[in-house]
C-alpha cells in the first residue's frame, strides 16, 4: 500500500505522460499499480482507500496452527520458535514469511484480549510512587537510585543510596518528604522484602517495621501486582530518564565517579533539570506545579523516625560496634549502650540518643570487611605500659613514697634494675628522713637511681657526700697564668 504522497506523485506522472509504462517508470512503481489507481480517480473512488485483493500464500494452510500457537502462549512465542514447529511440520517458506504472520497473529490476539486501560486522574496529595534503579559502581561499590515521583505535579525525586536496607529506604523517605514540603496520603512501590515480607493467597503480608515508619510519617504503603511495572508507569519513568543522565554509559560519556559524594551532586542536578522545565503532558513546570500541591500534602513529624538513624547495634566493652563484618569505634562512655549505625556516601556514621534528643557520636570512613577503624579520642588517655606509676598498697610503701619524686624514681629504676633487698633499702630511706632533712633523702634518691646504687649504705654515703658545702674558684683570682704576654708574637717569630 502506497502512501498518499507516492499516490498522488503516480497521478501526476500519468497526468503529464498519458502513458501506464512511462508513469511506472518515473513514479518507481508497477504499471499495473498505476493502471489501478487511475481507474479509481476515474470511477470517482479514493485511491487511499484501495486495497489489494489477498494472495494465496504458503502459509495458508497452517495459519490457524498459527492462531492457535499465539492463543496459547499468550502472545508471547517468538517467531523463530514458530518457524521450526512448521519447518518440523512440512513448511518450506522463509523465516521472513513466518515473522509476517505471527506479528499479524500476535496483533490480533492483542485487540482481542489484550489489557484494556484507562486514564488515571490523579489528585493533588493523594499518591507517589517509588521504585530503584542500578546505580553506577564507585571504587567497585554498588549503589542504588531512589526515584520518587509525584503523579499530579509530575515532581520527580532522584537520591543515591548505598543499599535497599529498612535504614536506607526509610531515610529516603523521610529526605523526600522534606524535599517535597510533605507527604502524601499512598505511596505505591514493588513487593521488595523491605515493604513485603511474603503473600497469601496472593493477598501481600506487610513488613512490620514499614507499616511502623508509615504510621510515623502518616502514609499508607501499598504494592502493585507482582510483575506488574505497568501499575506504576511513573516511576518507571523516572529510572529510566534518571539512569540515563546519572549513571555512565557510552550514550552520555559520563565519566565515573570517584566518591559518593560526587554521585549525590549529580542526582542533585538531574532532579533540577527534570523538574526545571515544562512537562510533556501537562506544559507546566513541575516545581511549580509542587507548590500548587504541597498544601495538599500534610506535615510530617520534625524529627526522622528512629529506624532512618540506621541498624541498633550495642557497644561491646571495647567501645566498639560491628557493622557490615567491620568494627568501628564509638566514645567509651558509650559501653554497653545501644546506638544507631547507617551508611552516608563513604562514610559510617553512628548516633546515639532517643528519636527526639539523637546526636551524632562517631564518624568513620567505611571499611572493608574486616576492617577496624578507631579513634583515639574515644577513649580516655593512658600511659605506655613502661610508664607505670607507683601506687602505695601499705603504709610502709607509703611513708617511702612520701619522700618526693626521687624516691619514686629510685622504685621503678631499683625494680628495672632487679635490685635485691628494695624493700629494705627502702625502710632504711625512712628511717634516714628522720634524722636527716626529707628533702635531702629525696634528692639522694635521685641520685642513686640515676647513678644505679641501689646496695646497702650507698644512699647514706649519698648524703654524706651532699652535705659539704661546694666551691668554687673564681676565674679572676686564679693563679693559672693567662696568655697575654704571647700576644706580640707572630707566628714566624714563635718558630
Amino acid at each position: 500500500m502506497l502512501s498518499e504522497e507516492s499516490i498522488m506523485e503516480v497521478l501526476e506522472a500519468f497526468d503529464l505522460t498519458r502513458s501506464y509504462r512511462a508513469a511506472a517508470q518515473l513514479s518507481g512503481v508497477d504499471h499495473h499499480t498505476v493502471a489501478r489507481y487511475v481507474a479509481a480517480r476515474n470511477a470517482g473512488l479514493d485511491p487511499t482507500s484501495l486495497t489489494l485483493a489477498p494472495r494465496a500464500s504458503a502459509l495458508d494452510p497452517y495459519l490457524a496452527q498459527i492462531d492457535q500457537w499465539v492463543d496459547r502462549s499468550k502472545a508471547h512465542i517468538r517467531a523463530d520458535a514458530v518457524h521450526d514447529k512448521l519447518v518440523a511440520l512440512g513448511f518450506a517458506g522463509s523465516p521472513r514469511s513466518t515473522r509476517r504472520a505471527v506479528a499479524e497473529a500476535k496483533a490480533t490476539w492483542r485487540r482481542e484480549h489484550g489489557r484494556p486501560y484507562q486514564p488515571w486522574i490523579p489528585e493533588p496529595g493523594l499518591w507517589m510512587q517509588w521504585d530503584y534503579g542500578e546505580g553506577p559502581r564507585i571504587t567497585g561499590k554498588r549503589t542504588v537510585l531512589f526515584c520518587a515521583w509525584l503523579p499530579w505535579s509530575r515532581f520527580r525525586v532522584v537520591l543515591a543510596l548505598p543499599d535497599r536496607t529498612l535504614p536506607s529506604v526509610i531515610s529516603a523517605w523521610d529526605r523526600t518528604f522534606r524535599i517535597l514540603g510533605g507527604a502524601p496520603t499512598y505511596l505505591l512501590t514493588d513487593n521488595e522484602k523491605t515493604v513485603t515480607t511474603h503473600h497469601i493467597a496472593r493477598i501481600p503480608v506487610r513488613n512490620a517495621q514499614i507499616v511502623s515508619a508509615g504510621v510515623y510519617y502518616g502514609v499508607v504503603v501499598r504494592t502493585c501486582v507482582v510483575a506488574d511495572p505497568e501499575s506504576k508507569g511513573g516511576s518507571e519513568a523516572t529510572v529510566r530518564i534518571a539512569k540515563a543522565d546519572v549513571v555512565p554509559s557510552e550514550a552520555n560519556l559520563l565519566p565515573d565517579y570517584t566518591s559518593f559524594a560526587e554521585l549525590e551532586a549529580a542526582c542533585k542536578a538531574a532532579m533540577n533539570r527534570f523538574n526545571g522545565r515544562p512537562h510533556a503532558m501537562t506544559r507546566r513546570i513541575p516545581a511549580e506545579a509542587l507548590a500548587d500541591e504541597r498544601p495538599h500534602l500534610h506535615r510530617i513529624p520534625d524529627d526522622p523516625y528512629a529506624v532512618a538513624f540506621g541498624l541498633s547495634r550495642t557497644v561491646s566493652w571495647s567501645s566498639t560496634v560491628t557493622f557490615g563484618a567491620a568494627r568501628y569505634s564509638v566514645p567509651h562512655t558509650l559501653r554497653d549502650t545501644k546506638v544507631w549505625v547507617r551508611v552516608a556516601g563513604d562514610e559510617v556514621v553512628i548516633v546515639s540518643g532517643t528519636p527526639g534528643e539523637v546526636r551524632e557520636v562517631a564518624r568513620h570512613p567505611r571499611m572493608e570487611a574486616g576492617g577496624v577503624s578507631i579513634d583515639p579520642t574515644h577513649y580516655p588517655e593512658r600511659g605506655e605500659p613502661a610508664d607505670r606509676r607507683p601506687r602505695p598498697t601499705n603504709a610502709s610503701e607509703a611513708a617511702f613514697l612520701a619522700l618526693g619524686d626521687g624516691a619514686k624514681l629510685w622504685l621503678l629504676e631499683a625494680a628495672a634494675a632487679g635490685a635485691r633487698g628494695i624493700e629494705a633499702r627502702m625502710d632504711e630511706a625512712v628511717s634516714l628522713a628522720k634524722v636527716v632533712e626529707p628533702g635531702r633523702v629525696d634528692e639522694a634518691l635521685g641520685l642513686a637511681a640515676i647513678a644505679g646504687r641501689f646496695a646497702q649504705g650507698d644512699l647514706a654515703s649519698i648524703c654524706d657526700a651532699t652535705t659539704g658545702e661546694i666551691h668554687r674558684a673564681d676565674p679572676t683570682s686564679s693563679l693559672q697564668p693567662g696568655t697575654a704576654s704571647w700576644a706580640g708574637f707572630t707566628a714566624e717569630e714563635a718558630r
